[in-house]
């Protein structure tokens, strides 16, 4: 997959993790795209080290479900460090 691929990829999955997390996230359409593009790197990283199941194709639902699954870890880490700072 090349690297816009990949940009849209990770957009797309950081909207969609934003829309499955109950509550609201911060951000605007930058940070979810840059969260969107960790998450998606971070799902494709944790698909081939547990399950030998990397990102491949851009309309493979294998790379979709881990892009989506990255992005919403990021996106809680995300939550839990910018309300943890919020407080301070």
């Amino acid at each position: 997959m090349g690297f816009f691929g990949f940009l849209i990829l990770g957009l797309i999955a950081g909207a969609i993790a934003k829309a499955i997390l109950p509550g609201r996230q911060g951000g605007g359409i930058f940070i979810t795209l840059l969260l969107g593009v960790v998450g998606a790197f971070l799902g494709g990283w944790l698909g081939g080290l547990l399950f030998n199941a990397p990102l491949q194709d851009f309309f493979s639902i294998q790379t979709w479900l881990l892009a989506i699954v990255g992005s919403i870890i990021v996106l809680l880490i995300y939550g839990l460090v910018t309300k943890r700072s919020a407080r301070s």
